[in-house]
């Protein structure tokens, strides 16, 4: 266990700051290629899990030809070790995020710690649930796309891009099930009240069925609204969250307006 030597005043020197960042990323680094080692003797399920959707979409399709395929000589190894570094990422995470969190916890006030653990603890289930999702409503949008195959003609997809297409579509998914939590952040640390968050429920509407339709590439506003329900249903929970949070400022006395001032009256200056 590394010891940090600080100064007088709370501060650690650059140096030795830049030692600890140095043995926190080497601590992740081996995590992650042991990870890396056990995902790749486990390479054959790992691929079988991410090719899955795709199997179920070419199995119900009407069309022929639509085949995964690996164009170059050195590809397949190429794969198993992309395959391998993301599947070593992912069985390291709780490593490297213990790591991150040792590395900034010192510079943190104790009320700024239990912030930033309760931010992580929310974090991690909603993006696991965000790609969840996305795993799960994949095989609809590549129906999708591949109904425009025209009649006659081989879809040969590579790897490569359908792997891309893969983690695009979970990336997404994850960060668009992260937006409640910001919205809890802002109001938590004075930035938003909840009740002004809620005059924003027709753009919180609208972004939800736009994130429904930028995510799915179909156009069956069913599909879509199963992605934009519960996105919607996620801020409007943050917002409950931010106004039950008012109220209990507002009931302790601590509750200060960002702007008490109003739009035609100029603030004083300090």
């Amino acid at each position: 266990m590394s010891r940090r030597t600080k100064r007088s005043d709370g501060s650690m020197p650059l140096a030795e700051h830049l030692r600890e960042l140095r043995t926190r990323i080497i601590r992740s680094a081996y995590a992650i290629a042991a990870g890396m080692v056990v995902a790749w003797y486990q390479y054959a399920r790992i691929f079988g899990i991410l090719r899955r959707p795709f199997d179920e979409v070419v199995a119900a399709s009407h069309h022929q030809g639509i085949v995964l395929a690996l164009n170059g000589v050195a590809d397949p190894f190429t794969l198993q070790v992309q395959v391998s570094a993301v599947g070593g990422a992912v069985l390291a995470m709780p490593v490297w995020l213990y790591q991150l969190w040792r590395f900034i916890t010192p510079g943190l006030h104790r009320h700024e710690r239990r912030w930033a653990l309760a931010f992580v603890a929310a974090a991690v289930p909603l993006f696991a649930a965000g790609a969840w999702l996305a795993y799960a409503t994949l095989p609809v949008g590549l129906r999708v796309l591949f109904g425009f195959t025209p009649t006659g003609v081989e879809n040969i997809i590579s790897v490569d891009r359908y792997m891309s297409f893969f983690f695009q579509m979970l990336l997404v998914f994850g960060v668009g099930f992260l937006a409640p939590l910001v919205l809890v952040v802002l109001n938590f640390a004075g930035l938003v009240r909840g009740r002004t968050m809620l005059n924003w429920w027709r753009g919180i509407v609208m972004g939800s069925l736009v994130f429904g339709a930028l995510a799915t590439p179909t156009g069956d506003p069913v599909n879509m609204a199963l992605i934009a329900t519960p996105v919607a249903a996620l801020l409007f929970a943050a917002i409950g969250v931010a106004m039950l949070n008012d109220r209990r400022k507002r009931r302790l006395g601590t509750l200060v307006d960002a702007n008490p001032w109003a739009d035609d009256e100029a603030s004083p200056i300090d």
